[in-house]
């Protein structure tokens, strides 16, 4: 043990100090303590781990490994665990209702475990997408000192002499239904298009978010995008429990770290690496966890001016594996601080700022998937917000690789994604036009599904480029092509894009930043006067929690009102 603590001041003196507290250390005796071991600070150390998925299946593990590093640093370590739901698994049906729901759910878990047990400092281990933000919301709600861990990526699969990923088995099912393929190839894919432990490798919403943890300064310098699988995620977790007894001492919380100028460092970072859409969700949801405000136009603002850099899936070549060995995220960030691009004196994890940890590390001119941003790929980011008639709350689109930025073309509209799906699948789909799915937002869908399975089989049927598709639910951080989504008002609380009908002409412009519904006010209000909200398909339950409760996609879609009205911080008491 390295150093000592006085409980005086922090949470956990509640449940353990003074003679009234007694009946609360008998269940510590009970589990082994020792008095001194019960003196200590008490470390909660969550974890998303489970067997629904690859994502989750070393995380426990991994916190475990943790405790020696709470325990070195003069804590003690408690784990606990919190759910996910794996959109891979979840994708394409009634469960992707589930997921975004399952953000709210992880952060409220979290809160509701440390204040009930009352925990000094967070150690939080997550690997699926929305158990990203739900573990560092709970951490910047709580806000007591606090390091966010990534269980890392995947490796990438090998078929045909080439590296796939689970986003080649989503299209090859286009392909199938296309007839371009047999199913003899769809089954040798799926076989090892995945070959082991770990999140989705390309830069979808995992490992956008993973970026996001280290730009952001919650996780500790290079540490997200080691592969699960490799040795060096142990020496991670031993790292991040001694380095969060630092922290602790020196009484740094996330909300000393996560300031306006980090959330625009990490709105950089999204951009730079053409990551998921979905972050222009999370981080609003972050900021908002912390009293900041820092909506969808705010992180469009950013990505307007941020170059793109990374070469990685699913808009170029390379997956989070290559990233690491190229120098990781601190290698591209070293590039973007060089140029003015980040704030430099944003506090860290490590206790130092971000451009003292960047200081140390070296460019590394020889790797291929990082690029200088004095040269990037292109040089706005692979990111882009848009706003317009079709659209007043903004919406966003990934262009990343992308060579058309304009479309323009005829309505097709479907009220949820299985009718859009099924049409896909049968091939009634035209070239030029526009695919509308509603109701699909945080309010309608309820849950505000994302899309992949139906961007997937276009791109597969070699439609990807051809058809343009915008919806008021969410796309996969995997999804590629002309696909638009987070149309704000959502169509369940009359939003525009509930107005469109088939053959309405729709334009949408990513370079100019916007989405335009081509039809005249006066006839769109004659529409809206007949428009009847329609009735959501959950009464109850969690689903029907969320409908009730959520604000609108470019708020973050949020169920409660956040930091700015908070009578007390949880650290405080």
């Amino acid at each position: 043990m390295t150093k000592s603590f006085d409980k005086s001041r922090l949470p956990s003196r509640h449940v353990s100090v003074g003679p009234e507290r007694a009946p609360h250390r008998s269940y510590y005796y009970a589990m082994g303590l020792t008095e001194e071991e019960i003196a200590r600070p008490f470390v909660g150390i969550a974890s998303a781990g489970n067997d629904s998925a690859p994502c989750n299946t070393t995380l426990d593990a991994q916190a475990d490994i943790a405790r020696g590093g709470v325990e070195q640093g003069g804590g003690m370590p408690r784990r606990f665990n919190t759910i996910t739901v794996t959109d891979g698994i979840a994708m394409g049906h009634q469960g992707m209702k589930s997921s975004l729901v399952s953000r709210e759910v992880i952060a409220d878990s979290i809160e509701l475990s440390v204040r009930g047990h009352c925990y000094d400092a967070l150690l939080g281990f997550a690997g699926c997408d929305k158990s990203l933000p739900g573990m560092m919301m709970a951490m910047l709600r709580l806000n007591v000192p606090s390091i966010f861990v990534y269980g890392g990526s995947i490796l990438p699969g090998r078929f045909q002499d080439r590296d796939v990923t689970v986003v080649d088995v989503f299209e090859v099912v286009g392909k199938h239904a296309a007839g371009s393929c047999p199913l003899s190839e769809v089954e040798a894919l799926e076989k090892v298009a995945c070959p082991g432990h770990g999140a989705c490798g390309g830069q979808f919403t995992a490992n956008t978010m993973a970026c996001v943890g280290e730009a952001i300064g919650l996780s500790m310098p290079n540490s997200n995008m080691a592969p699960a699988p490799y040795s060096t995620r142990d020496q991670v977790a031993h790292a991040a429990g001694v380095q969060l007894m630092d922290i602790l001492a020196s009484n740094i919380r996330p909300r000393d770290i996560c300031t306006r100028e980090a959330f625009e460092n990490a709105a950089r970072i999204v951009a730079a690496t053409g990551g998921s859409t979905n972050a222009a969700l999370h981080l609003p949801a972050m900021a908002h966890e912390a009293g900041i405000e820092f909506d969808l136009f705010d992180v469009a603002e950013t990505f307007k001016t941020t170059p793109y850099m990374a070469d990685l899936k699913p808009g170029g070549r390379y997956v989070a594996k290559d990233m690491h060995e190229a120098g990781g995220v601190y290698m591209l960030m070293k590039s973007l601080l060089a140029e003015g691009f980040l704030h430099g004196d944003c506090l860290t994890v490590t206790g130092r700022t971000l451009a003292e940890n960047i200081d140390e590390i070296t460019w590394n001119p020889d790797q291929k998937v990082i690029y200088d941003a004095k040269a990037p790929i292109t040089p706005t980011g692979g990111v882009v917000g848009l706003k317009g008639s079709l659209a007043p709350e903004g919406a966003i689109v990934k262009v990343a690789g992308m060579e058309r930025l304009q479309f323009r073309g005829p309505a097709r509209c479907f009220d949820r994604e299985e009718d859009a799906f099924a049409a896909v699948e049968a091939r009634d789909i035209a070239d030029g036009s526009v695919i509308v799915i509603r109701y699909e937002g945080p309010k309608g869908g309820p849950g505000m599904r994302e899309m992949l399975s139906t961007t997937a089989a276009l791109y597969g049927q070699g439609m990807g480029e051809r058809v343009a598709l915008i919806t008021d639910g969410r796309f996969s951080g995997a999804t590629r092509g002309f696909c638009i989504g987070h149309v704000g008002p959502e169509a369940a609380v009359g939003g525009p894009i509930g107005l469109i009908e088939d053959g309405d002409v729709i334009a949408i412009d990513a370079e100019a930043g916007s989405i335009e519904l081509e039809v005249d006010r006066e006839l769109l209000e004659k529409r809206r006067q007949i428009w009847k909200p329609p009735a959501t398909d959950y009464g109850a339950g969690a689903l029907w929690r969320f409908a009730s409760n959520v604000g609108p996609a470019y708020k973050g879609a949020v169920t409660h009102p956040g930091g700015k009205e908070e009578k007390h911080c949880y650290a405080d008491i």
